[in-house]
């Protein structure tokens, strides 16, 4: 797709034609076998139904240059180098998506949509949005992007830091999803995960001054460093409490605290350095009781002061009922309970469910397992929460 949009220069064309090239593969591969380089065939392909588009259009004079353009890549290129080149590609559309023309939620959910994997529904869900609504504001960003010209590439040099924010935006949420899926009966996305951390090493390698890029490389990291451990064998959810520790990946924590020490030395401290830093003091803790809760809850502090938000206040009353006390825990809910994205956010309603039945409120414990049952729509968390409300 990256590769597609570049070239053909119309995002809903490149999206229709890759889509009858997929169509036709379909058929194709399933008669003659897989060819040699399937993401070469697909391009190659979508590429002619690009020309044939063009040749037909009424506006054939004016798409000159495109037709031009494409029927020289069709002569010139080589099948083996499309490949090498979808990375980059990919590079590009993100920080295309990221220009400035664009509002920063307009950025980052047009760029999950098109190279994250994400569906309409899922990114509505990440912004607390009706699908419907966030299909519109897609729609609205690709026309933008064609009558605005704004070009397919990485920007010079000296223009990517402007865009920094939001492409970590994209990469972050990326991570989430495949951390912590959305929907379907896996608790996490390999391929997603996967994918979020490499982009963030290229970036990272783009923009190596940039502390917060190597911030988020490090959370990251040290999130990814627990995936074996937060299911078992029969796909059911393992909160962090009771994860068998031995399980994670000491060699990734190792490379993500290494990363996150030098990059806080550079005294540029950021929201995703700070989320690095409480992921690593789980990391490095033997076990749940050993946990260095009050260090956790200042962190988690001072990273509300440098980005006040809901989500973080919910996150932030685990480690306080711990620190402090479940009840200091629930006032902090009790602050935000009103905030209009906590009535269909499934988080909050987990967390006071979990603090309501550590207090002992077993009926209003019952009563938020149930609404966030009602929330979710991923068959593992589905589970793990049935199995909690079943226990009271």
């Amino acid at each position: 797709m990256a590769s597609l949009v570049s070239s053909i220069n119309d995002w809903q064309l490149a999206e229709d034609v890759l889509q009858d090239a997929v169509e036709q593969a379909v058929v194709v591969w399933q008669k003659d076998g897989l060819p040699d380089s399937p993401a070469a065939w697909l391009i190659t392909t979508a590429r002619r139904k690009a020309i044939d588009h063009f040749r037909r259009t009424t506006k054939f004079a004016e798409l000159q240059t495109e037709l031009s353009y494409l029927i020289e890549m069709e002569q010139t290129g080589n099948e083996f180098d499309i490949d090498n080149v979808i990375p980059d590609k990919r590079l590009e559309l993100i920080f295309t998506c990221c220009h400035p023309a664009l509002d920063r939620k307009t950025q980052v959910s047009l760029t999950l949509r098109t190279l994250g994997g994400l569906t309409t529904d899922e990114i509505a869900n990440a912004y607390l949005d009706k699908p419907q609504t966030m299909a519109q504001r897609l729609s609205r960003a690709k026309n933008k992007i064609a009558v605005a010209g704004i070009p397919f590439e990485i920007p010079e040099h000296s223009k990517l830091n402007e865009r920094i924010s939001a492409v970590l935006s994209v990469i972050y949420l990326v991570f989430n999803e495949g951390y912590a899926a959305s929907t379907g009966k896996q608790i996490t996305r390999a391929d997603l995960s996967n994918e979020a951390i490499r982009l963030a090493r290229i970036v990272a390698q783009l923009l190596p001054e940039q502390a917060e890029v190597n911030g988020l490389l490090a959370l990251m990291l040290l999130h990814d460093s627990r995936r074996f451990a937060r299911q078992d064998h029969d796909n059911r959810m393992i909160s962090l409490e009771h994860q068998n520790r031995s399980v994670w990946d000491k060699g990734i924590i190792s490379e993500g605290i290494d990363l996150l020490k030098a990059t806080l030395a550079k005294q540029q401290v950021g929201a995703y350095q700070l989320q690095a830093a409480i992921s690593a003091i789980h990391a490095e803790s033997p076990s749940w009781e050993d946990t260095d809760w009050p260090q956790i809850n200042s962190l988690y502090e001072l990273l509300h002061t440098m980005h006040p938000s809901a989500v973080v206040r919910i996150n932030q009353s685990i480690a306080l009922s711990y620190a402090v006390s479940v009840e200091a825990a629930l006032a902090m809910l009790a602050e935000v309970e009103n905030d209009k994205s906590m009535a269909a956010y499934q988080p909050f309603y987990a967390a006071r469910a979990d603090l309501y039945f550590r207090d002992g409120n077993g009926k209003a414990a019952q009563q938020d397992f149930k609404r966030a049952i009602e929330l979710s729509d991923n068959h593992a968390q589905i589970e793990f929460l049935t199995h909690r409300l079943n226990a009271i």
